[in-house]
């Protein structure tokens, strides 16, 4: 009985470990396997320790490349739909236009299309206007797509904001740009780095569409899905490895500056 109500009141907490131990056990089988030297083509079996991966994650041919250009590409994406997607996200809170409610609901459609299908769109689209596929191509894509995450984030936050502090500003005489870059952005600020963060993800990870919208440009997915039909190298778990790890911290660095400032508040 004493279990019982012990397990009853820490039932939750059980729940989220292993829901988080279920979430990252992929990537533990990765960073795993970016230690194991493999005897034949494919990584799929722990055979030897070995760090020789990690000494030179270039050494397969077009994996540094193709990563460089995944990161570039998922940048500017990143910039591009970030700008773009703050501009609309507080244009639809805070003005009335005649056509406010159909862009707020096309906001929502690239979000609720099958990728395959924006894929097919934009790829008739390129070749009716006779476009070179390639780098920009994979950019205005991927700029497309990640538009509605970024407005719906900035959205979420704009629409959360007081007016009031707005309105103390321009009775203290501060100019429309003033009140804008001192108080309205500073609050908006939070929105705009989680829909920007979320656009480098989605536009770094995606396969669907820049497979399309690609014709001979290689991104990491693309290699990934590559390399995977003829024997997928460590190198590629050692890539993985490093980007989750690099996340990570990026993530606690952000949640350190966020309770300094708080303790600071305090």
């Amino acid at each position: 009985m004493a279990f019982v109500n012990w397990l009853k009141r820490r039932l939750v907490v059980i729940a989220g470990l292993l829901t988080l131990a279920y979430l990252l056990l992929p990537v533990v089988v990765v960073a795993v396997f970016s230690l194991n030297k493999p005897k034949g083509r494919f990584n799929y079996e722990w055979q030897e320790f070995s760090t020789d991966a990690w000494k030179d994650p270039c050494g397969v041919s077009g994996l540094c490349g193709s990563l460089s250009l995944s990161l570039r590409i998922a940048l500017w994406a990143t910039l591009g739909a970030t700008v773009l997607g703050a501009m609309i996200a507080f244009a639809l809170v805070r003005y009335r236009f005649r056509a406010r409610s159909t862009v707020n609901s096309l906001v929502f459609l690239p979000m609720a299309m099958p990728e395959v299908v924006m894929a097919a769109s934009l790829l008739t689209l390129f070749l009716n206007l006779g476009v070179q596929l390639g780098f920009w191509t994979i950019l205005i894509a991927h700029v497309m797509f990640c538009l509605s995450f970024v407005v719906v984030a900035v959205k979420a936050r704009v629409m959360s904001m007081d007016p009031r502090l707005e309105q103390a500003a321009q009775d203290l005489y501060a100019g429309p740009v003033q009140t804008f870059l001192r108080v309205t952005l500073p609050i908006a600020a939070p929105g705009i780095a989680a829909g920007a963060l979320l656009a480098f993800a989605l536009s770094f990870d995606d396969f669907i569409i820049t497979n399309f919208n690609s014709g001979s440009t290689v991104t990491f997915p693309m290699f990934v899905w590559g390399s995977a039909q003829r024997g997928a190298p460590v190198q590629i778990n050692v890539v993985g490895t490093a980007m989750f790890v690099v996340a990570v911290l990026l993530v606690l660095v952000s949640m350190a500056v966020g309770n300094r400032r708080e303790r600071q508040k305090a």
